[in-house]
């Protein structure tokens, strides 16, 4: 990439005036500037484009440089960055697999000295061209493998902080730390020659129990979602840690952050019931904490079935995730169906249930929408029914 191309009046006026056009017919446009790569410049205004929402400060500032497409979806959020930045302190940090900077960028906002090592040669010129252009002088590029860069330095960092990538996509879904690089599960050790605290990044599809199998001495896991979509899981790792696991839920909103503490050893004693006045459907994040039995016990609620992963309560209860008042419960028979939901108009869920949703609406012939919420599940008894609701 020829950054002093790109960096060009001309180039970044083109930019700036395509920020609202469709790249695909941009491309099928003569290029106005024929003695300059227009894939390149195209790019950028792609790239830019992308960035608008979920990297603002980037988008917002002349003269940055972007990367690849993909270098921008596999990056971390500003917001996801800055929740990262806000559980860290000291003065020194080594982001161990730097990418396009965002999480270094928002460390050196807590820590004194940041070094961004990236295996990249062109990717770390421009992230330290960035890095200039946001004057975050407190954040030092070093291009090369990790491992051996901390080899050579040989000192203690307060943090050093890991966003694995998977080195096999052909596993499916499911995957181990050690289907990553840096191999952190095998790795582990050599990081704890050089600090005593690990930050890890991972993917949402990581199993938290199997990475617990994987890791040691982790202290607390934190899921992160941004408006009921997990992003990332956060592993703090603490090489002289003693003391209870626990994880916490984040759920970032635009008007409140929903906030929740698990503590991993500890018993949760849930309650069971049958459907009451009000259902409670959990946010992403304590869904994908897998301590179905713990949200009963911290919100005061009653599950509907060990399985099921719905709750209800006489009374309206502040519940982090979808609150709605149960207007009619429908037992799971053809001529009940039928009667109150064939050919109507609803949203249709399913927790513990048999049928998918989609095969439910075309069975049925439910059309998408509506305020009706219709939940198809299985209550404690094993009787399946269909609870519809309005939404609180």
């Amino acid at each position: 990439m020829n950054f002093s191309s790109l960096l060009q009046p001309h180039i970044q006026e083109f930019i700036a005036a395509h920020l609202e056009s469709d790249c695909t017919k941009i491309a099928l446009k003569k290029n106005p500037f024929p003695n300059e790569n227009y894939t390149e410049i195209i790019n950028q205004i792609n790239c830019k484009q992308r960035s608008k929402e979920k990297l603002p400060t980037w988008f917002q500032t002349n003269n940055i440089i972007f990367p690849s497409k993909i270098a921008i979806e596999q990056t971390s959020s500003e917001i996801t960055a800055a929740y990262k930045a806000s559980l860290i302190e000291g003065e020194t940090l080594f982001d161990a697999t730097g990418g396009f900077g965002i999480d270094s960028y928002y460390f050196a906002k807590k820590i004194k000295k940041v070094i961004h090592c990236e295996a990249n040669v062109s990717l770390s010129e421009l992230v330290n061209h960035n890095f200039s252009v946001l004057k975050s002088e407190n954040c030092t590029c070093i291009s090369g493998d990790s491992f051996e860069i901390l080899t050579k330095i040989n000192q203690k960092f307060d943090w050093i902080y890991l966003d694995p990538s998977r080195r096999n996509e052909t596993k499916g879904k499911v995957f181990l730390l050690s289907d990553c690089s840096p191999n952190i599960s095998e790795l582990q050790e050599f990081y704890h020659k050089y600090t005593d605290r690990i930050l890890v990044k991972t993917a949402p599809l990581l199993d938290i129990h199997a990475g617990l199998l994987e890791l040691k001495n982790v202290k607390t896991i934190h899921i992160i979602a941004l408006e009921n979509e997990v992003k990332e899981l956060l592993w703090e790792l603490d090489k002289n840690f003693e003391g209870s696991q626990k994880i916490i839920t984040i759920n970032i909103q635009k008007n409140n952050n929903q906030v929740s503490e698990i503590e991993l050893d500890r018993v949760y004693s849930p309650t069971y019931s049958l459907p009451q006045t009000y259902l409670y459907e959990p946010n992403v994040a304590l869904l994908k904490s897998g301590y179905f039995d713990a949200v009963s016990e911290i919100f005061k609620v009653n599950k509907l079935h060990q399985n099921s992963h719905l709750y209800t309560s006489f009374e309206c209860k502040d519940f982090q995730g979808r609150r709605f008042k149960i207007d009619k419960i429908v037992p799971f028979q053809k001529n009940e169906i039928k009667k109150h939901l064939q050919n109507q108009k609803m949203n249709v869920s399913t927790r513990n249930f048999p049928l998918k949703p989609e095969e439910i609406k075309k069975k049925y012939q439910i059309k998408d929408g509506g305020t009706i919420f219709a939940f198809f599940t299985t209550v404690l008894n094993n009787e399946k029914i269909v609870l519809l609701c309005t939404k609180i």
